[in-house]
């Protein structure tokens, strides 16, 4: 998905298409994710639809619940939503961020080989085969 390290920084407009796809990509699966929860609460929880939105929303943004839950089904499904909307976080900041972070690392391997004059991973390798 990533160029490599030998291959050029990737031009502004697909480097802009695929931060669109990886914010495309963060978004199904916060969607999802809230989708479950609201599902969770008013099936399990037996909250209102609109509570349950709000109480997912809330677990999903790191805030907590709102609401308290009754039934024992329901407890047990806001302890384990609970746990997967903190791994959720964590993996849609991940997904919006690796391609600012790749391209920074990527930029600076390139900024690295220029100051060492070798050129690039090409060079590096036919300095080895020149040695032997």
């Amino acid at each position: 998905m990533f160029e490599r390290k030998g291959q050029p920084v990737l031009p502004l407009k697909l480097f802009y298409r695929r931060l669109a796809a990886n914010a495309a990509l963060a978004t199904a699966i916060v969607g999802g994710t809230l989708g479950l929860g609201v599902g969770g609460y008013h099936f399990l929880g037996g909250l209102p639809w609109i509570d349950a939105l709000v109480n997912a929303s809330m677990l999903l943004g790191g805030m907590g619940p709102v609401d308290p839950v009754r039934a024992t089904g329901g407890k047990l499904f806001v302890s384990f939503y609970a746990l997967f909307c903190g791994l959720v976080l964590i993996a849609a900041t991940a997904i919006l961020f690796a391609p600012f972070f790749h391209r920074f690392l990527h930029r600076f391997h390139m900024d690295m080989d220029d100051e060492d004059g070798a050129g690039g991973a090409k060079s590096k390798k036919s300095k080895v085969k020149s040695e032997k």
